[in-house]
């Protein structure tokens, strides 16, 4: 079910797999409870809420995110006395600007020497007149407790939508990215060990990335009808298939929708917060047999709180969780009591359109792609069986047709080849029988009917 990226295993697997943590099987045990998993298994909560209006009656909405995760062992990034200068590309405009930084995985203080943001001109170059130093409660340096995220003083700027900026953060002491976003799809920018580095125009690159360490989120500030859509899956909507710097994942494609079909004047974010081989039941694996360690992320219902109803603005989120749950008995390290019925998947999305509702968010089901022929170089030599394939045809079937989800967007009808619908469509195909390339990421994009979010 993963794909091989830049030709190595260990990135193949980072980038598709998401493991188990509930040492339970779910059809045994009762349903992970909620505020257990907030409280004792998620990091600390996160210091933006997601109602966050301010005096003059605007409020502020995401306009850029990722999921945090751990990292996965045998790829820690150590940085010393250097700049990192990170490239995201934002949805929604607004004429002030705030950034979420996060050490929700550090096992010890995350020292932030300075902050900047700027239009990206090209690849690590900035607009000089566009550069802002960014605060933290009014001082120009932040430590992020262990476990926990910080969020920047706003300040003046007029942001794009649809546009690049650059944000740079200064690491002065040894700092491991214990916290960061491994597929980020996207080239970001490492300085030499010289200092600080993120007010240059012309940054000193003496290494790329592509990974998105510490940074999770960017807010602007608009209009109180303001809103913004969350997709929360895995791979799948993490972008894994697609082209690297191009933006052309599925959320990518509809938030250029919106802005084109209100002529750039949409005040609707859309945050990606996909995450490799994420399942909606498991957390990553904790046997020592597993070689990827926590670095799978938690549990969808685990991280639904922080990944989802603390982003700001949030009045909608579209669920793209499942597929991993059906194959991820395929890999010898998941434990036996973690194989799922269809009736278990269907409880966790039960669990996650409560949550929604509970805090006024519209929760839109996705049905989950076919897969035959999909493998994993070097574990998986077949993910397909007819018992996998029925689970899949179940609970789609259920999310069509039950009515639970305020509305559904059919992915699967959409990559499917209508000659054979157990797998994808050729055009469509990435090249592991999974994951959609760019022009997949388009139908998809483009099967979201924008008339769901009028009226928000």
């Amino acid at each position: 079910m993963n794909r091989i990226i830049a030709n190595t295993l260990i990135y193949t697997l980072m980038v598709l797999l998401s493991v188990p943590a509930m040492a339970q099987n779910p059809a045994t045990k009762p349903p992970l409870n909620v505020a257990d998993s907030i409280s004792n298994r998620s990091p600390n909560p996160v210091t933006a809420s997601r109602v966050d209006v301010n005096g003059d009656g605007e409020q502020w909405i995401g306009t850029w995110a990722t999921a945090p995760q751990p990292f996965i062992p045998g790829s820690l990034q150590t940085f010393r006395n250097q700049s990192l200068r990170l490239i995201v590309h934002t949805s929604a405009g607004g004429t002030k600007v705030r950034i979420k930084i996060s050490n929700a995985y550090g096992d010890g203080p995350l020292l932030i020497g300075g902050a900047h943001i700027a239009h990206r001109t090209a690849a690590a170059e900035i607009d000089l007149r566009s550069d802002r130093m960014l605060k933290f409660q009014t001082k120009s340096s932040t430590t992020v407790a262990a476990g926990s995220m910080v969020v920047s003083d706003p300040v003046e700027m007029d942001v794009p939508a649809l546009s690049d900026l650059a944000v740079s953060l200064f690491l002065p002491r040894r700092t491991e990215a214990k916290t960061s976003h491994s597929m980020a799809k996207q080239t970001s920018y490492v300085s030499p060990e010289t200092g600080d580095s993120t007010a240059a125009v012309n940054f000193p690159v003496a290494k790329t990335i592509v990974s998105w360490p510490f940074l999770t989120g960017v807010d602007v500030e608009a209009s109180s009808g303001a809103a913004a859509i969350v997709a929360f899956g895995s791979s799948l909507t993490d972008g894994d298939g697609t082209t690297a710097d191009t933006n052309g994942r599925w959320p990518d494609v509809l938030a250029e929708r919106l802005q084109k079909d209100t002529g750039g004047k949409a005040e609707i974010g859309v945050l990606n917060e996909g995450l490799i081989g994420n399942r909606l039941l498991h957390d990553s694996p904790k046997g020592a047999d597993n070689p990827f360690g926590p670095g799978l992320g938690q549990a969808g219902l685990a991280r639904f709180e922080r990944d989802v109803l603390a982003q700001a603005g949030v009045k909608y989120v579209i669920v793209g969780l499942g597929i991993n749950d059906i194959l991820f008995p395929a890999f010898a390290f998941t434990p036996p009591n973690e194989k799922v019925s269809a009736e278990d998947i269907i409880s966790g999305y039960r669990q996650l359109i409560a949550r929604g509702h509970r805090d006024g968010v519209r929760v839109i089901g996705t049905t989950n792609p076919p897969f035959e022929n999909s493998a994993f170089e070097g574990l998986v030599t077949a993910f397909y069986t007819s018992e996998r394939e029925a689970i899949r045809q179940k609970v789609n079937d259920w999310i069509r047709s039950s009515g639970e989800f305020d509305d559904v967007v059919d992915l699967d009808a959409v990559l499917r080849d209508p000659s054979h619908p157990t797998q994808l469509l050729p055009a469509y195909d990435s090249g592991d029988h999974l994951h959609p390339n760019n022009a997949g990421c388009i139908a998809e994009g483009n099967a979201v009917p924008l008339a769901l979010f009028e009226g928000h």
